[in-house]
């Protein structure tokens, strides 16, 4: 072989070898990001923790291992969450000093009295949201006959609908309970939701399960005016269309993909907890029982992947659903802390739904309607987060 042939070859096999590490390189770089593997917790040598049995054990100091600061680590990607995670968790962590146990020689404070905030109390019947028809009736009825007379579908036409009791001994409105007996009921159905306004026919079909409860437990409806409410039902329907805003904004991949493992791993460090739905999760609203502060969204389909690592993903979804959400939550502030915070530890941009950059000018506009639009629902005594509001808003 001539020393050109030779050059060739070596030229060649170098060519190839740098085609090749290009190629893997490049496909390394568009890989979708995968979560990192959590490290396990170190087991304590059982040489250290051991302890005798007492009876006195509680109530002595724990184990220096116990105790012991937690150890500097080195950074890893999604570090930089952090600090947004820890202001989400501010608020527990001083819930949970508030509530801390009383030492051994302390005396526990007598148990305060039990007094359920609004949030916590039952939706009831109101005349700002429902059609109301009155039902009297000329004794006490059983807890356990209104409730068979009850209709099994609690909705009329696409509106909920609802039967209350007042209770003869606790002389509140409730829902029928076995045990009890009421003295009077009233029955009502929701003006407008999102569905939109009561129709005639839907108001008719809510006549007509009343009725039917009424007959069987002896009672004298009183019903309003149909022309009357379904008028006032398109009315409310109008103020919901006018007031009813959900902010949502998209963080887009600036260069590689991510994978849905990935997106739920920076989204669980910021207080995210996976939903029913596929590719969707949500951030608990610090109350109990009330709708998430805010929801993140994906493809669906990339969630229910079998390897969570493989599919790719290049947008999520960050939104706000404005009137399900109390005001002094701060809701939009929270929106966005997550979608900086995402941003900056995901390498993804801020976008609107048409795929534009958000600049922090137009983000801070929205302060300004986002409170008018709050006065406005106080001023309707809808406030949001309010039970009323999470009624007609749903």
């Amino acid at each position: 072989m001539s020393t050109l042939q030779l050059s060739l070859a070596i030229l060649g096999g170098l060519v190839l070898v740098a085609v090749v590490a290009y190629n893997a390189w490049n496909n390394h770089r568009n890989a979708p990001k995968r979560a990192q593997p959590q490290p396990e917790p170190a087991a304590p040598d059982p040489q250290e923790v051991r302890l005798e049995p007492s009876l006195d054990a509680a109530l002595e100091d724990p184990p220096a291992w116990s105790t012991a600061p937690p150890q500097e680590h080195e950074p890893r990607e999604g570090d930089e969450l952090a600090p947004v995670a820890a202001s989400a968790a501010s608020a527990t962590s001083a819930a949970s000093a508030a509530s801390a146990p009383p030492t051994a020689h302390a005396a526990p404070p007598a148990p305060a009295p039990a007094t359920p905030s609004a949030y916590e109390r039952k939706l009831q019947l109101d005349p700002l949201l429902d059609a109301m028809a009155s039902l009297l009736v000329e004794s006490l009825v059983p807890g356990e006959l209104a409730q068979a007379a009850m209709s099994p579908s609690r909705r009329a036409g696409s509106k909920p609908f609802t039967i209350e009791g007042f209770n003869a001994a606790s002389q509140q409105w409730e829902v029928p309970q076995p045990g009890h007996r009421y003295m009077a009921f009233q029955a009502g159905v929701q003006l407008a939701n999102r569905t939109g306004a009561l129709t005639q026919i839907e108001f008719s079909e809510f006549v007509s399960k009343v009725q039917a409860f009424a007959d069987a437990v002896n009672a004298a409806p009183e019903f309003p005016d149909m022309q009357h409410e379904v008028a006032r039902a398109r009315e409310l329907d109008q103020f919901a269309m006018e007031h009813d805003l959900q902010i949502s904004f998209v963080l887009r991949a600036q260069h590689s993909a991510w994978s849905p493992g990935y997106v739920q791993q920076c989204a669980a460090r910021l207080g995210f907890v996976l939903a029913p739905q596929p590719g969707r999760m949500v951030l608990p609203n610090n109350l109990p029982g009330l709708p998430p502060l805010l929801s993140l969204s994906y493809d669906p389909l990339a969630a229910q992947a079998e390897d969570l690592n493989q599919s790719a993903v290049r947008d999520v979804g960050l939104s706000l659903d404005v009137p399900q959400v109390e005001r002094e939550a701060q809701p939009y502030g929270r929106l966005r802390e997550v979608a900086e915070a995402l941003c900056k530890a995901m390498d993804g941009v801020l976008c609107n739904q048409e795929g534009q950059p958000l600049p922090t000018m137009a983000l801070d506009a929205i302060v300004g309607d986002l409170e008018l639009l709050y006065d406005q629902l106080d001023a309707r005594e809808l406030a949001a987060g309010s039970a009323l509001a999470r009624r007609l808003f749903s």
